[in-house]
């Protein structure tokens, strides 16, 4: 397999841990123009069809990430919806290699996917707690723009590109378990603060 489709793979695991329908919509459009040389059945993704509908999906996605009690119920629907979707990608890559290639990716983008996941539920989950918006708006923002971004650094440098995203999933790995702490205190201070005295 070339290193630019083993950089592309750990790339959409990474991407669809975050947004799976941003992350489909991109591949599709930059295969169906020639940017990017999808390996595998991913081409099946340069489909019109396919296109619309993930853009479509991925506005509806757009809009709930913007309002924190829908952001909340979003993220626990897709919780694991990103990471089966980061595993079917994998297996979708893997096609022209053989069946244990198929299933090694789709560990591989799977397992990135399910921790990327992690890390973005429990930092929305974090965010969602304070009462304005605004932050909750500008996570939203800069997630979608490190997809778009990533995507755009691997056209033009894949192999930086793989660096870059390397170094985030091991600072993904590290980070989540402080993530899942502090969304721990979160609740626990929730549990025990006391009911108000009845009139």
């Amino acid at each position: 397999m070339a290193l630019n489709s083993q950089i592309l793979l750990l790339i959409v695991g990474w991407t669809t841990g975050i947004s799976v329908y941003l992350t489909v919509a991109i591949l599709g459009l930059a295969g169906n123009t020639g940017y990017i040389d999808l390996p595998g059945n991913l081409e099946a993704l340069q489909n019109p069809a396919i296109i619309i509908l993930a853009i479509g999906l991925y506005l509806v996605e757009f809009l709930a990430d913007k309002i924190p009690a829908v952001d909340s119920l979003w993220d626990a629907f897709h919780i694991w919806i990103r990471p089966a979707s980061g595993a079917i990608l994998g297996a979708m890559a893997g096609t022209e290699y053989g069946p244990l290639a198929e299933v090694g990716m789709a560990v591989v983008t799977g397992s990135i996917a399910l921790q990327t996941a992690a890390v973005k539920s429990s930092t929305r989950l974090a965010v969602n707690t304070s009462p304005e918006p605004f932050s909750n708006i500008a996570v939203s923002v800069t997630e979608d723009a490190a997809v778009i971004g990533i995507f755009w650094f691997f056209i033009q440098h894949p192999v930086l590109a793989g660096c870059v995203v390397v170094a985030v999933i091991i600072a993904s790995f590290m980070l989540l378990r402080l993530l899942w702490k502090f969304v721990k205190k979160i609740f626990s201070r929730k549990q025990d603060k006391p009911l108000p005295n009845a009139a």
